[in-house]
């Protein structure tokens, strides 16, 4: 059956009727409790909400405050193991779900988005900016709206920089970022760190021009084409050379404890990221305020483009019974100026421009922190500026597999494997240099030599596995792979 990802499972039919009959019975007998208490009962439309946005129980207040015949069941989940689940199984679906742009193709390929495209207004494709709606797309037609954004950035720390003589804001192309991570790895800390993340590597490979996933009108044919597309081998050349010559933190791996302290302790300079990192950064390494700026991504060529990294959709399921009151509140969240106020004052970069070109954000200098203070993080930039103008540079045109989560998950496992034989390098490297040196373990002891690595596995080895994996996965889930 195709898509065998979201096959029913028929054998708990019956399990799911009985537990549906237990819930008509209980809710029967409550109604009538109420009655006997002379209570009203509650005659409003009810949806569940699944989404993981902070902000987005104050969005269901304010939606719920202007729609008195809807009530919003909300539940905070993120991933999307629950939805897999809950799809195979055919029962205690959401009827909205928040789901981010890179698997929102996954869920709309097999018919599990209902289509917009007939209630969106002719106004939409004007409102939110082009990265953002052309991610909610398949096939020409629309299955979600977008709630944020994640245009790429340079995020940096200035201190550091100006301790290496580097000036940020001069790095334009490649070559200018890798003389500058010379310059900073010589004052013994790195430009940045990537231990193998799979959302970086494909913004990244977006960034250079690559497109080497594409999807049919019908959804049923992919392409697969990372070893031979012109910007997944531009920019695998480049990191491999970063990567060779120890100017990338490889260990450090993104969001881990041990990042975070290196953030904060200047020994790991800078991060390309999307736009969402500002309130991240506040919240993860408050301890460097004031020291960090935001510029435009360095390019192969300079030009200023960028990418998309990150970012998601409020989307309503195929299997709701209620699309009409879902839609309405996805609207809401996401095309309303009080929905989506709510959530940019929550952390959550806009997506829509009327947001995005407002002076009141555009000037904005300062991060909410927990306490609800406003701090300088970036030292007074008017980092929002930077920001909105890296949302109009995302270019269009990059497509993400209709089995993208899975992908994703693979990474680690077939790319991964050219960081993690680097780490070992690296290690036998410095180990080398310390015996040379006669230096000494904790007992006092001359230091013993690391075996040296063997079997080598580049940037370039890795893409050919990934895409092997790739191709065999979506053959066995029903598609026609080329």
């Amino acid at each position: 059956m195709f898509h065998g990802m979201f096959h029913a499972a028929v054998r708990r039919a019956s399990a799911v009727a009985a537990r549906r009959a237990i819930a008509a019975l209980a809710s029967i007998a409550a109604i009538a409790g109420l009655a006997a208490c002379g209570q009203s009962a509650d005659t409003r439309t009810h949806i569940s909400v699944w989404s993981w946005e902070p902000s987005m129980e104050t969005v269901v207040q304010r939606f719920e405050s202007e729609n008195p015949d809807i009530a919003v069941d909300l539940t905070s989940i993120s991933g999307y193991d629950n939805l897999n689940t809950a799809i195979q199984d055919g029962y205690n679906m959401p009827d909205v779900a928040q789901i981010e742009y890179h698997a929102l193709r996954q869920y709309a390929v097999s018919s599990q988005l209902l289509d917009l495209t007939g209630r969106v207004g002719s106004d939409f494709g004007s409102f939110y900016t082009p990265g953002t709606w052309a991610s909610v797309h398949l096939a020409d037609n629309v299955y979600g709206l977008p709630m944020d954004s994640g245009p790429m950035a340079f995020f940096y720390n200035k201190t550091v920089f100006d301790d290496a003589g580097v000036d940020a804001t001069k790095i334009r192309t490649w070559d200018d970022y890798y003389k500058a991570a010379k310059k900073i790895k010589a004052t013994g800390a790195y430009i940045t760190a990537d231990s193998g993340d799979a959302s970086f590597y494909d913004a990244m490979i977006w960034l250079a021009g690559g497109k080497p996933f594409a999807t049919s009108q019908d959804g049923k044919n992919v392409t697969v084409n990372l070893t031979g597309d012109k910007g997944v081998r531009k920019f695998t050349a480049f990191w491999q050379k970063m990567i060779n010559e120890d100017l990338i933190d490889t260990r450090s791996t993104t969001w881990s404890d041990g990042w975070k302290r290196g953030l904060g302790r200047g020994i790991i300079a800078s991060v390309f990221s999307g736009a969402w990192m500002t309130s991240l950064l506040q919240s993860d390494v408050p301890g460097s305020a004031g020291l960090w700026r935001v510029a435009q991504m360095p390019t192969a060529d300079g030009k200023q483009v960028t990418a998309e990294n990150g970012g998601s959709a409020i989307c309503v399921l195929q299997s709701t019974r209620k699309p009409d009151a879902a839609y309405r509140f996805a609207e809401f969240v996401a095309h309303n100026a009080e929905g989506i106020s709510a959530r940019v004052d929550g952390g959550a970069f806009p997506a829509d421009l009327p947001t995005l070109t407002s002076p009141e954000f555009l000037s904005r200098t300062t991060i909410k922190d927990s306490r609800g203070l406003d701090i300088p993080y970036f030292g007074g930039q008017q980092f929002n500026r930077v920001l909105a103008q890296a949302a109009k540079n995302v270019t269009t045109g990059y497509q993400y597999l209709p089995f993208e989560v899975y992908a994703r998950s693979d990474f680690s496992a077939t790319v991964g494997t050219a960081y993690r034989w680097a780490n070992s390098w690296q290690s036998y490297v410095k180990r080398q240099k310390a015996v040379k040196e006669g230096l000494l373990d904790d007992d006092g002891k001359p230091l013993k030599p690391f075996d040296k690595p063997t079997d080598k596995v580049t940037l370039k080895q890795g893409i050919a596995l990934w895409e092997k994996d790739i191709k065999e996965y979506g053959t066995n889930q029903g598609f026609t792979v080329q």
